[in-house]
């Protein structure tokens, strides 16, 4: 297997939900770019304690092997995929 390398970006948010709100952007966005993007792996922390890091994604392993798409803290049941809205 060969050599995998991470990236780290910082972006700045002024809060927690606005910054968790940009890295599901982001990270969705560029899965569409490359099928080598993890979304589950997605995390933010504050910049002065980039040790404490906060959860973007569920991740809860679901039937099948795959993997929750929804935000963190979703109270509906966990999907594969993000619903999409109601067009009205």
């Amino acid at each position: 297997m060969s050599e995998r390398w991470v990236i780290h970006l910082p972006i700045t948010a002024p809060d927690l939900l606005r910054a968790r709100i940009f890295a599901r952007t982001a990270a969705r966005a560029l899965v569409r770019l490359s099928a080598r993007v993890e979304p589950g792996g997605v995390t933010v922390s504050a910049e002065d304690q980039q040790g404490v890091r906060h959860w973007v994604f569920c991740d809860r392993p679901l039937p099948g092997g795959a993997r929750c798409a929804l935000p963190v803290d979703h109270l509906a049941p966990c999907a594969r995929r993000t619903p999409r809205p109601s067009r009205r």
